[in-house]
């Protein structure tokens, strides 16, 4: 516990926000230097008065930090740091990122992250897109990322758990609390089979105001946001703008003019989200990510030399690097017609030597793959 206890006292310190957090870790690296430097030295630090500065060379409330920390080995979850190397690295681009993430399960470190959020009162077409969707995102590499809230995210994380994938679930409240109480199941499978993150202390309740905030991970750490259903003054249309601010991609299924829940994603549209209707919609979007469903994964992906190779293939095979290119500029590389140079791609396919990614590039496989 004494590791994480320099994270958790800076967070205690009255007056240190999560982007003034973010600007110390930027200024300092770590929470025990923060600590130890001198008041001149934080003065240096934009955003730190001098009353600031004398709270945090006085350091936290001890009270408050032993209780926490308390809490958090009473209840058996782990706490990640913004230096730990599972951290999402996207969601350390945000302007203020949480200093540590409460954890229970396993957060992989990756940037092959999706969101897809939706309304709670979902309808029977919006749950059933949700999981088909979620399901052939997840079985093409991404792990998706939602809230765990009634309707749509019940939706996404049944989808992916469906094909075995790993799932994200990032609540609004403290990881002592299950909400919705009914989904304690889904709480229990992602803590075995995913994750199940937060920001907020232990015990903190499903308070209204949590959520925006829950929002802003939920869209930071993924490289786009999917919307399913929303109304017209949804929390899901709050995830999908703080994505667009974040620079990241928005994506929304389309629905049924008439219906209520339809509005949200339909406005979305119009202010220029792309339209899915399939997983391929979205996965073509990120070409260099190279997914591949998991009847490929069993595969030997580390094929480096292609030595029993002859003729046509071998020449293609040369070409290609881990990093994919388009059947069009290999085409123009290789002075070969696209049909011929097709066909010897479908033949390396087979063979379990060349990944196709959608919109027609092809890679060697990667190894961290």
């Amino acid at each position: 516990m004494d590791s994480i206890r320099p994270w958790v006292a800076l967070k205690y310190v009255p007056g240190v926000g999560n982007y003034l957090y973010k600007t110390l870790l930027d200024r300092f690296e770590t929470p025990e230097r923060v600590f130890n430097a001198s008041g001149r030295e934080l003065l240096k630090v934009e955003g730190i008065t001098a009353s600031l500065s004398e709270a945090i060379r006085a350091g936290a409330p001890p009270v408050s930090v032993n209780a926490e920390l308390a809490r958090i080995q009473k209840t058996g979850c782990r706490m990640i740091s913004f230096n730990h190397a599972q951290y999402p690295p996207l969601l350390r681009e945000i302007p203020d990122p949480p200093p540590f993430l409460y954890v229970f399960g396993e957060l992989e470190g990756s940037s092959r992250m999706i969101a897809m959020v939706g309304s709670r009162a979902a309808t029977r077409y919006g749950i059933s897109t949700a999981e088909r969707l979620a399901a052939e995102l997840a079985d093409s590499g991404f792990t998706v990322v939602s809230g765990m809230a009634r309707g749509i995210d019940t939706a996404c994380h049944k989808g992916a758990l469906s094909v075995g994938a790993h799932t994200v679930a990032v609540l609004g409240n403290g990881l002592s609390v299950v909400y919705p109480p009914e989904n304690r199941w889904l709480y229990e499978r992602l803590a075995e089979g995913g994750a199940v993150i937060t920001e907020f202390p232990i015990n903190e309740a499903p308070n209204a105001y949590n959520f925006p905030r829950r929002n802003r991970i939920i869209a930071g750490m993924s490289l786009g946001t999917v919307v399913v259903e929303a109304a017209a003054k949804s929390g899901s249309l709050i995830t999908a703008r703080l994505a667009g601010e974040q620079g990241r991609e928005v994506f929304a299924v389309p629905g049924n003019i008439n219906s209520r829940t339809s509005q949200g994603v339909h406005h979305l549209l119009k202010q220029g989200a792309k339209l899915v209707a399939a997983a391929e919609d979205i996965l073509e979007e990120f070409p260099y990510l190279f997914l591949k469903s998991d009847k490929n994964r069993g595969k030997e992906h580390n094929v480096k030399s292609g030595g029993q190779l002859r003729g046509d293939e071998a020449r293609v095979f040369g070409m290609l690097e881990p990093y994919p290119v388009h059947i069009d500029e290999l085409s123009r590389k290789m002075n070969m017609p696209v049909s011929q140079l097709s066909a010897v791609l479908v033949n390396l396919e087979l063979k379990g030597l060349v990944a196709r990614s959608p919109g027609m590039y092809f890679s060697t496989y990667g190894d961290e793959l």
